[in-house]
């Protein structure tokens, strides 16, 4: 199950592994990615400063992949490889779909505690410490936490000024979009592109009629498109149209349209007079 577990509040302390799998929160009481099944997205992680190369910013976190360390002295002594929770992390940014992150601290309270969702938004094959390449992975909480934050990263300033703050974020729906983008084959529906990368196919779903204020958009299939990185910015921008009939406008070409996906031209409308600045 990915996302929030109905009943378990951020915050919640864990006396260790097994209460945290009891709880759904984190069901793996031992490999640190856990609850990639068919679909291949992870649902939760553990930072416990186990691998070397981890990064603990409280509301930023690079995080380690697993795989290639010694079992005598906890230190890489391979290259990781991108199978098993790797690949399904890389999914994760692929697709949109936070993670569950439990830290391990030193409290009274417990030895684990579960600090929210993170989105995963960069995965790289970097050299570390040890002189072997591992995945590393860049995750930023999903509303900021008090509480989550340890420390500043540093930028300019050795000792940064700590606020609190308040964030308020549209919720999108990513199961949907998921289904959008799995429908057409992950292939843009303008330039009929399909990208591939290391970690499967990457595509991003458009929302004709914006989610954000003040357009207010819907998040349902009828309000999305299937897009490749280049033409959702244009769209995105008013660089193009799409008439109800599937026709592009400002470019050539026409929408291509599947059978199990029907963009809904109310929403087509709306686009063309309040993003393209077109006159009906």
């Amino acid at each position: 199950m990915h996302g929030k577990v109905t009943g378990v509040a951020v915050g919640t302390y864990f006396k260790n592994r097994n209460e945290s799998h009891q709880a759904d929160i984190h069901r793996h009481t031992q490999a640190g990615i856990a609850g990639y099944g068919p679909d291949g997205i992870a649902e939760s992680i553990v930072v416990s400063g186990g691998y070397e190369d981890d990064e603990d910013y409280g509301d930023l976190i690079l995080y380690t992949g697993e795989g290639g360390r010694s079992a005598d002295t906890g230190r890489q002594n391979a290259n990781q490889e991108l199978v098993r929770g790797n690949l399904a992390l890389t999914r994760n940014e692929a697709e949109g779909v936070p993670v569950r992150v439990v830290r391990r601290v030193d409290s009274s309270h417990g030895r684990y505690r579960y600090d929210g969702l993170f989105h995963v938004t960069s995965s790289n094959f970097v050299m570390g410490r040890s002189g072997f390449r591992v995945w590393r992975y860049r995750l930023e909480a999903a509303e900021s936490s008090t509480q989550a934050t340890q420390k500043s990263l540093p930028l300019g300033s050795t000792e940064p000024e700590r606020r609190g703050s308040f964030v308020q974020r549209v919720v999108r729906q990513t199961r949907v979009a998921f289904e959008v983008k799995r429908i057409n084959d992950y292939r843009c529906q303008v330039c009929d592109t399909r990208l591939d990368l290391p970690g499967g196919p990457y595509a991003e779903a458009a929302h004709i009629k914006p989610l954000g204020r003040p357009h207010d958009g819907p998040d349902v299939g009828e309000n999305i498109l299937c897009l490749c990185p280049n033409c959702h910015v244009q769209f995105d921008s008013g660089a193009f149209a799409i008439s109800d009939s599937h026709q592009l406008i400002y470019r050539s070409g026409t929408l291509h349209v599947v059978q199990g996906h029907s963009p809904n031209p109310e929403f087509f409308t709306y686009h063309r007079i309040m993003v393209a600045g077109l006159d009906e």
